[in-house]
């Protein structure tokens, strides 16, 4: 008698809110503010990401799943994509998306917060970066140098702007000049 007393369950299946929301697709006119984040070793242990096999870590890996966790996680608040990761140098690039816009004056203290308090730990601990920084960084537990600007789209459509500019790179020349070039206004031809 007592068998079949949940036979009907299925019409009561609610599915948690949260398991909804982890397939939700990036939309950058859900967020106020971008920044562009450079993210160096503190103290670092490697000349270059390509180093940290010697510690049996593979750092597109560890990146793609701590960026995976955090988006999960803050995205009432923030989302992270990773933008450039090249095994050659000792740095790599994110966009950070607020759905906050931070003033001047917050702009340090809470990009600092983000990286130091709430991506560096899955990093130090889940991903064992913390074999690739010195003694230094131990101590202070202090695993990145970070960098940022923020992230502002142009209008295109703005009058005011009648010229363009295109940055040409080259290595630098030995003097450690850079050229930035003035180009006149382009026109397209049909």
């Amino acid at each position: 008698m007592m068998d079949h007393f949940f036979a009907d369950y299925k019409k009561f299946i609610v599915v948690p809110e949260d398991e909804k929301k982890r397939n939700e697709v990036f939309d950058h006119k859900n967020y106020a503010a971008y920044y562009i984040l450079t993210l160096s070793l503190f103290d670092p242990r490697v000349s270059c990401w390509r180093d940290a096999g010697k510690f049996e870590i593979d750092i597109d890996k560890s990146i793609e799943m701590v960026l995976k966790d955090f988006n999960e996680k803050q995205r009432e608040r923030y989302h992270l994509q990773l933008l450039e990761v090249d095994k050659s140098k000792n740095y790599f690039i994110l966009a950070l998306s607020s759905k906050i816009k931070f003033t001047s004056e917050e702009e340090k203290d809470s990009i600092s917060f983000i990286i130091d308090r709430i991506l560096t730990n899955p990093f130090y601990v889940r991903q064992s970066w913390f074999n690739l920084i010195g003694e230094k960084g131990r101590i202070a537990r202090k695993l990145f140098s970070c960098s940022f600007k923020e992230y502002v789209l142009e209008d295109s459509t703005n009058p005011n702007r009648d010229e363009k500019y295109e940055n040409i790179s080259e290595f630098p020349k030995p003097n450690g000049e850079i050229k930035l070039l003035k180009n006149s206004l382009k026109r397209d031809i049909l």
